[in-house]
C-alpha cells in the first residue's frame, strides 16, 4: 500500500487509487472473517468449567463437535489413571457408541488411546479383555486402509500380554472363518498379519493342528496380496515351530511361492527366504534352495527392477548364508553377479538432459541408483566372500567403481563401510590408499561427514598396516593423505555445515597416532589456533582447542611447545577480544583434563585466575565456574604459594566485583572451594589414589617425552657413537610402555574410544580433586616467584623444571587495573585496547 499524501489530494486520479486500495483490504480481511464464529457457534463449542473430568468428556462425546469428541478420546488414558473404575463404567460405553459412526480422525485417536492404556497398565489384562478387546475386534476391517492397520498394531500389542484361553477364544477360534475365501481381501490380509504373531504364543500340537492349515490355505489364496503377506509371516512362523515342521511345512510353501505369476509374491518368497536361511542344514541349501537363488537371480535382469533392487540389499546375507557350498563356478557366477549390479546403469550416456528424458526412464535411472547403493552397503560381506586375500584380484576394480561413482548416495554408502573394509583388508590396507584420498576429496560433504564418523580407526588401520612403523614414517606410502586432510577441513569450513566441520576437527585428534609431530606442527596445528581465534561457532572453536591441547601434549620439540603456550597466552589469555579470553578458559579447562596437574600450574595456573581482573564481567563468570577445577590441580604443600594466590583472588572478588550475577557466582564458588577436601589424611588418600595414577602416568609421559627429544639430539651430534641409539630405543620403549599402562585410563577418556569416539575425548575423565600424596605423586619441579607486578616471573633460568621447558621466559600476564565494564549483554567479539600500563608489562617481560 502507498503511503497518504502529506495533503489531502481528492483529484480524480488519487481517489480511484484510493479506492482499488479498499477493494484490497475487503479481498484479503474477508477469508478471516468467515473464519470467525458466530455467536451459536462459540455457545454450542462451550463447556461449563466446572464440570469434572469424566462429566466433562461424557458431554463432549454426547453433545460435543466431533473435534471436541476426538479430544475427549484422546483424553481416555488420563482418565484410566485418574478414575478407571468410573472411566469403564460411564466414559467407555459411549466411547463405544461414538466409535460406530465416527471418522478416521476419531477412530486414529481411539486406537492409540486404546494402546497407550495398555502400555501404561492403568488396568489388569483381564479387565482391560474384557473391556477393550471387542472394541478393538470391531473395527480391524474398517474401509479406511490406514484406521484398520491402526487399529490392527494396537492388537498386535494386546496379543503379546493376553492369556492363551483369552486368545484361542477371542482371537483363534474367530479367525477360522475370518481367512476363508468367502471373506474380503481386507480381512483375509488381517488373517496373515494375527497368524503370524499368535505362533509364538501357543504349543507346537496347537500350531500344527490349528494355525498351520490356515498358513497353508493364506499361502494358496487366489489373490496376490494374500499370498504376499502370508509370505512375509512365514519367518515369524518358522520361529515358532521349531526346524523340523520348518523343514517339512514351511520351505515346500516357500518353493511354491518362489514359482508364484506375481512378482511380488516371488521376491517375498526370496526375502523370507534369506532370512530363514540358518533355519535349514546344508543338504538343504546346497539340493534346494541354492538352485531356487540361482535360477531367480539369472531372471532378476528380465524383471521388474523392484527385485533388483530387494535382491541387491540382500545378496550379501545370501552369499554369507550359503557360503561353503558354492561350487568355484558358482562362486564365480554370484561374484560376477554382484559386479555386474555395481556397474548397473553407468553404461548409459551422462551428459543428456533430464528435461529430454521420459519420465519412466529417469524412475528407472532411480531405482539403478539404489541398487548401486545397496552394493556398496553390501561391500564388507562381498569382501569376506572373496577372500581379502583376493581382495585386489576380485574386487578392488569394483571398489574404485563405487568410490567414483556419479551418484552421492553411492559413494555415502561406501564411505560410511570404508573403515570395515580396512579392517578387513588388515595388512592389505595399502591396496585402498588411494581411495581413502578420493574419498577425502569428495565434492559432496555429506561423503566427507559419512568417512569421518571412523576417519580415526581408518587412519590408525592404515599406519599399522604399512612396511614401516616408526612415529617418523607413519603413512610414507601415502604423501597425499596430508593435503587431503587440510582441504578436507577448508572445504568444511568454507560450507555452512558447522557440525561437518566440529567433528572434523574432534576425529582430527587422531593425528598424533598416525603422523609425525612436525607434519602436525607444521600443517595442523596454527590451523587449530587460527580457528580458535576466528571462528564464529562457538562448538567449532571448542572442538578446535581441545585438538589444538592434543596436539600440544605430543608435540616432541620443546620449542615448539614452548612457542605455543605463549601464544595461548599471549593471544588468547592476553587477547584485547573478550571473546578470545573466554576461549582461553575453555582451552584450561582442556588442559586440566589431558595434561598432568603440575603442567597446569607451571604454565597456565596463574595466567587463569589473573582473568579475575578481567574489565568484562562473563570472563569473571565463566572463570569463576573454572575456579573448582583449577583448585583441583594443586598439590600441598609443593603449590601452597599458588593456593595463597587463588584465595587473595576471589577475596578481591568477593570485596570489588560489582556485578551482581557475577558477585551471586562467586558465592557459590566460595563454598564450593570450601567444601573441596585439603587433608592428608588415608581416607582421602585412598580416595583419589586412581586419580593420581593417572596424574602419575601423564606427568611421566610428559617426562619421557622431552627426554627423548634430547636423546635424539644427542643422537644427531655424536651419529656414531652406538650408546646412544641404545639409550634412545629404550626410552622410546618407555613411552610405548606408558601409553600402554594407560590405555584404558587416560586414552579411554582423553582419546578413545580406539574407533571413532574421539570427538568425546577426555570428556569423560572426571574432574580431578585437589589433594596431594606426599608418598606417590611426582614432585612440582619448579617455585615461581610472585609479586605484586607479575605473576608469571621465573626466579632464574636454572630453576625452570626439565618438563617443558622454555628457553626464553613467557612473558608477563598481569592485567591492569581497569574499571570493570558489564557486556554480558554486547553482540561484538572485541573491545577497546588493553591500559598502557598492560602493554608496558607485555613488552618488557
Amino acid at each position: 500500500m502507498h503511503p497518504p499524501p502529506a495533503a489531502m489530494d481528492f483529484g480524480q486520479s488519487s481517489l480511484f487509487g484510493y479506492m482499488d486500495e479498499l477493494q484490497e483490504l475487503t479481498f484479503i480481511e474477508r477469508p478471516v472473517r468467515r473464519s470467525l464464529k458466530t455467536a451459536e457457534e462459540i455457545e454450542r463449542l462451550t463447556v461449563d468449567e466446572d464440570l469434572s473430568d469424566i462429566e466433562r468428556a461424557l458431554y463432549l462425546l454426547s453433545a460435543g463437535q466431533d473435534i471436541q469428541g476426538t479430544s475427549a478420546i484422546a483424553s481416555l488414558p488420563f482418565l484410566m489413571r485418574q478414575s478407571p473404575a468410573e472411566t469403564l463404567r460411564t466414559v467407555l460405553p459411549k466411547v463405544r457408541e461414538v466409535l460406530q459412526a465416527a471418522g478416521a480422525e476419531m477412530q486414529l485417536t481411539a486406537a492409540l488411546a486404546f494402546l497407550t492404556i495398555l502400555q501404561e497398565e492403568s488396568v489388569s489384562v483381564h479387565t482391560y479383555a474384557h473391556s477393550f478387546l471387542h472394541v478393538i475386534l470391531l473395527h480391524l476391517e474398517h474401509r479406511d486402509t490406514g484406521v484398520s492397520n491402526a487399529w490392527l498394531e494396537t492388537l498386535l500389542s494386546v496379543i503379546e500380554v493376553l492369556p492363551k484361553e483369552t486368545l484361542r477364544h477371542e482371537i483363534l477360534n474367530p479367525l477360522v472363518s475370518k481367512a476363508q475365501l468367502s471373506q474380503t481381501v481386507q480381512s483375509r490380509l488381517v488373517s496373515c498379519k494375527i497368524l503370524g504373531k499368535l505362533t509364538n504364543k501357543f504349543d507346537a500340537h496347537t500350531i500344527k493342528r490349528e494355525i498351520l492349515p490356515l498358513v497353508k490355505s493364506l499361502c494358496q489364496d487366489v489373490e496376490y496380496e494374500v499370498r504376499s503377506c502370508m509370505c512375509r509371516q512365514l519367518e515369524n512362523i518358522a520361529q515358532g515351530i521349531g526346524a523340523e515342521l520348518t523343514k517339512s511345512v514351511v520351505l515346500p510353501e516357500l518353493i511354491e511361492l518362489f514359482r508364484d505369476e506375481g512378482s511380488s509374491v516371488r521376491l517375498a518368497a526370496f526375502e523370507t527366504l534369506v532370512n530363514l536361511l540358518d533355519n535349514f542344514d546344508t543338504d538343504d541349501r546346497s539340493q534346494t534352495i541354492l538352485p531356487l537363488v540361482k535360477s531367480f537371480c539369472e531372471k532378476s535382469f528380465k524383471a521388474d527392477e523392484s527385485i533388483l533392487t530387494s535382491l541387491s540389499f540382500h545378496l550379501g546375507k545370501l552369499c554369507h548364508g550359503l557360503y561353503g557350498i558354492f561350487t568355484p563356478d558358482q562362486h564365480l557366477r554370484f561374484l560376477e553377479f554382484y559386479k555386474k549390479l555395481c556397474t548397473l546403469g553407468l553404461q548409459q550416456e551422462n551428459g543428456h538432459n533430464e528435461s529430454q528424458i521420459p519420465p519412466q526412464i529417469l524412475a528407472q535411472e532411480k531405482k539403478y541408483i539404489t541398487v548401486r547403493k545397496n552394493c556398496a552397503y553390501n561391500f564388507p560381506a562381498m569382501t569376506v566372500f572373496v577372500d581379502p586375500k583376493n581382495f585386489h584380484m576380485e574386487l578392488y576394480s569394483t571398489f574404485f567403481c563405487l568410490c567414483h561413482d556419479p551418484e552421492v548416495p553411492v559413494r555415502y554408502t561406501i564411505a560410511i563401510c570404508f573403515h570395515e573394509v580396512s579392517k578387513l583388508l588388515d595388512s592389505g590396507v595399502y591396496l585402498i590408499h588411494k581411495e581413502l584420498i578420493t574419498l577425502l576429496q569428495d565434492e559432496s560433504l555429506e561423503v566427507l561427514d559419512a568417512l569421518i564418523d571412523h576417519l580415526p580407526e581408518t587412519l590408525e588401520l592404515m599406519s599399522a598396516g604399512g612396511e614401516s612403523t616408526t612415529q617418523e614414517n607413519k603413512l610414507s606410502s601415502l604423501p597425499d593423505l596430508i593435503p587431503a586432510l587440510t582441504a578436507a577441513e577448508q572445504r568444511a569450513a568454507t560450507s555452512l555445515k558447522w557440525r561437518t566441520h566440529e567433528k572434523l576437527l574432534q576425529r582430527y585428534a587422531c593425528l598424533p597416532h598416525v603422523i609425525s609431530s612436525d607434519q602436525i606442527y607444521y600443517r595442523f596445528l596454527q590451523r587449530m589456533f587460527t580457528i580458535v581465534m576466528t571462528n564464529n561457532v562457538l562448538p567449532v572453536q571448542k572442538a578446535a582447542s581441545r585438538t589444538l591441547c592434543i596436539f600440544l601434549r605430543y608435540n616432541r620439540k620443546q620449542d615448539q611447545r614452548h612457542e605455543v603456550i605463549q601464544k595461548l597466552i599471549e593471544q588468547l589469555g592476553q587477547g584485547k577480544s573478550y571473546w578470545n579470553r573466554l576461549r582461553f578458559l575453555d582451552t584450561c579447562e582442556f588442559i586440566i583434563e589431558i595434561f598432568s596437574r603440575s603442567f597446569f600450574c607451571k604454565y597456565f595456573f596463574l595466567p587463569a585466575i589473573e582473568l579475575t581482573h578481567d574489565p568484562v564481567a562473563n570472563v569473571r563468570m565463566k572463570l569463576c565456574y573454572l575456579l573448582p577445577k583449577v583448585k583441583s590441580t594443586l598439590k600441598i604443600p609443593a603449590d601452597k604459594h599458588l593456593l595463597q594466590q587463588l584465595e587473595m583472588c576471589v577475596r578481591k572478588l568477593l570485596c570489588q566485583e560489582k556485578d551482581k550475577d557475577v558477585l551471586a557466582i562467586v558465592k557459590r564458588t566460595v563454598l564450593e572451594l570450601d567444601r573441596m577436601e585439603m587433608s592428608l589424611d588415608a581416607q582421602f588418600q585412598k580416595k583419589n589414589y586412581e586419580k593420581d595414577l593417572l596424574d602419575q602416568e601423564k606427568e611421566r609421559e610428559e617426562l619421557l617425552l622431552l627426554e627423548m627429544e634430547q636423546l635424539e639430539k644427542e643422537k644427531q651430534q655424536n651419529d656414531g657413537r652406538s650408546m646412544s641409539e641404545k639409550t634412545l630405543e629404550k626410552k622410546r620403549k618407555e613411552v610405548r610402555k606408558s601409553k600402554l599402562i594407560r590405555s584404558q585410563s587416560f586414552n579411554s577418556q582423553a582419546f578413545h574410544s580406539k574407533y571413532g569416539n574421539l570427538d568425546k575425548c577426555a570428556s569423560k575423565n572426571p574432574t580431578m580433586a585437589y589433594t596431594s600424596s606426599a608418598s606417590g605423586l611426582a614432585k612440582t619441579s619448579a617455585m615461581i616467584s610472585l609479586t605484586d607486578d607479575s605473576f608469571w616471573t621465573p626466579r632464574n633460568a636454572s630453576s625452570a623444571p626439565a618438563t617443558f621447558a622454555s628457553s626464553a621466559p613467557l612473558p608477563s600476564t598481569s592485567r591492569g587495573t581497569a574499571n570493570p565494564v558489564d557486556i554480558k549483554s554486547a553482540g561484538s567479539k572485541d573491545m577497546q585496547p588493553r591500559k598502557a600500563a598492560l602493554k608496558s608489562r607485555k613488552s618488557n617481560p
